[in-house]
């Protein structure tokens, strides 16, 4: 019989934002048992680094101190003793994102690849956390939210969580406070929706109706016959903040930060823009439950995180995500055609503002994810094609191309079926498909596979070309016109600014546009246009008056040097393209209704 490895996980200063951690192992390894932390988590594509918030670690065994040698960044190595061996460790937790771990007097919040040291050797073990009730009289009224199986604990209560073993373990991360909840059923399956911080007057009512509908449109998807949820339980976690974005996918649950102002008010049932990106957020993750927590690319099947793990395919895995995030919330009823369109054109817009378009395909992006699109700075419009935006797009595409040649009868929901059949829907069980991700060169056999056509063809020039989608050829068999709305040419630098103090800083300088052609770079704080003082919030305005080929003088700083550029003012060229129905013919009105539909 497997021992089980046993944590605590208590807090130790809620104003030093430290969490107090105990592992315990029953038979270390006679050799010396190592402990490892993992350098990053599943769904964000970066070295982060987690071993650095230890503070400090020491081992005992039977009442005596145990020497540990550091091995690496992220390893420890106990030296040999007899049974149980306990290791005492404190993690710093002031991270407000959905990464890592965050604590103080208002919540509790946590990952497993923060907190829990791997015990090599040992991972499929059984894995026992006592998640400890802080004494603290400000969380009194605490309590948990995680979707871990309760061992001892009850619902939402502190006490005893297990895991299968250790993969599992940091793939269910833990909420902890006085939290607003609601419970609703997703075809048979409970979720529960979880609100952390100061939201007055939310419709937690209206919350729950809506991705209830969000959830059981994607079920239905994947699953149309049996209706069957991948997962006994759901958890969506969402931290409000007064100005905040963000969510990481796990197994049966999702960690959020959002605006407060996006969550729905009680008495206010109009859809604003802020509600329909939250639950397009809500959407996205949700969607992962298959698309990368079950079905997965080959490198990460396991995942090794100790180091990078490249592969080509994350278009497809966050790409094809993001094309089914928007897409759900209008096949579910959420949102209409129109507002499905304008969010459509957004994306096409962001794609084609970027000259790395042409410089990147979407398999270099995703290969380069690690190196370039998680460490992006200034020059990254210039240099590098988002896999999420452009592979959303990519999606669309091949979904259009199918429905299109296959006139109605096939479609990309048809791959993404087979998709979850043969790689996903058994990836936690134990046959023979357990364990199994898919590579590229299958990726391609499946599409022509699933469809009847042959799509290896376009599927190569859309993922490993550069050339701008052909989007309104393949638009227009639905009825929908893609179009240029630039009614008239306006003077503009071919920036993006931001707001440093009042005065107005060069965030962005597009390449081969007129700041980059006078010499300006990002990072120049702008001071004034042919004589006139430039601030946070007046260049727009300063341009209005001004013609298209007007030489200005511009002054500016770099550093805390002053110095002045002669540059001839262009046409701005950052598009405007726009989406619409028509009604006629009946037969691509028909297409349309069938793409946006269940």
């Amino acid at each position: 019989m497997k021992k089980n490895i046993h944590y605590t996980i208590a807090t130790k200063d809620l104003a030093a934002h430290l969490f107090e951690i105990t592992l315990t192992v029953a038979a270390p390894d006679v050799d010396g048992q190592v402990f490892s932390l993992p350098a990053w988590i599943p769904g964000s594509y970066m070295i982060r680094e987690f071993s650095r918030n230890i503070v400090h670690v020491r081992a005992e065994a039977q009442g005596k101190a145990i020497p540990l040698q550091k091995l690496d960044k992220h390893s420890w190595q106990a030296a040999p003793c007899a049974g149980p061996l306990t290791l005492h460790y404190d993690v710093y937790a002031w991270d407000l994102s959905v990464r890592a771990a965050h604590l103080d007097q208002t919540h509790g919040f946590f990952n497993g690849t923060s907190v829990f040291l791997r015990v090599l050797g040992q991972e499929h073990a059984p894995h026992v956390v006592d998640i400890r009730r802080p004494e603290e009289e400000a969380c009194r009224n605490w309590r948990v939210a995680t979707s871990l199986h309760e061992l001892k604990a009850r619902r939402y209560g502190f006490g005893t969580y297990v895991a299968a073993n250790y993969d599992e373990l940091i793939d269910h991360p833990v909420e902890m406070g006085n939290f607003a909840l609601a419970t609703f059923k997703a075809h048979g399956v409970p979720h529960d929706i979880v609100i952390t911080g100061r939201v007055p007057n939310l419709d937690m009512p209206r919350l729950a109706a809506d991705l209830k509908k969000v959830c059981e449109a994607q079920i239905a998807m994947f699953e149309p016959k049996s209706r069957h949820a991948p997962m006994a339980r759901y958890v969506f976690m969402t931290l409000a903040v007064g100005d905040g974005y963000g969510g990481l996918e796990h197994r049966a649950s999702t960690a959020l930060i959002c605006s407060r102002a996006d969550l729905p008010v009680l008495g206010k049932k109009e859809m604003s823009d802020g509600y329909r990106t939250y639950l397009g957020l809500c959407s996205h993750e949700y969607f992962h439950t298959w698309n990368v927590k079950r079905i997965k690319p080959a490198a990460f099947a396991p995942y090794d995180l100790r180091v990078e793990s490249y592969t080509s395919l994350l278009w497809l895995f966050e790409g094809f995500t993001s094309y089914y995030d928007d897409l759900t919330l209008v096949r579910a009823g959420l949102i209409d055609e129109q507002d499905y369109f304008k969010l459509l054109a957004k994306t096409v817009n962001g794609v084609l503002r970027g000259g790395g378009r042409s410089k990147q395909t979407v398999a270099e992006s995703s290969f380069d994810a690690w190196v370039k699109y998680y460490r992006q700075d200034e020059n990254a419009p210039n240099a590098i094609v988002s896999y999420y935006t452009k592979g959303s797009l990519i999606g669309l595409a091949l979904d259009l191309t199918i429905r299109g040649q296959s006139k109605g009868k096939k479609s990309l929901d048809d791959v993404m079926r087979i998709l979850w059949q043969r790689y996903g829907r058994d990836f936690y069980g134990d046959g023979p498909e357990a364990g199994r991700g898919i590579t590229e060169a299958e990726v391609e056999a499946l599409f022509d596979e699933a469809t009847g056509l042959s799509l290896k063809r376009v599927l190569r020039s859309f993922v490993h070309g550069t050339d701008d989608l052909p989007l309104a050829k393949l638009l227009a068999p639905f009825g929908v016109i893609l179009a240029d709305d630039r009614k008239e040419a306006k003077p503009a630098l071919g920036v993006r600014t931001t707001k440093d103090g009042n005065d107005c800083k060069l965030a962005n300088v597009y390449e081969g546009g007129v700041a980059h052609r006078a010499g300006l770079s990002a990072g120049d704080l702008l001071v004034a246009l042919d004589g006139l003082r430039v601030n946070a919030g007046n260049l727009d305005k300063l341009l209005a008056r001004l013609r298209i080929g007007d030489t200005v003088t511009i002054h500016a700083f770099r550093r805390d040097e002053l110095f002045s550029v002669e540059a001839t003012l262009a046409a701005d060229d950052a598009p405007q393209a726009s989406l619409s129905a028509q009604m006629k013919p009946a037969a691509a009105a028909r297409l349309r209704a069938a793409w946006l539909s269940r």
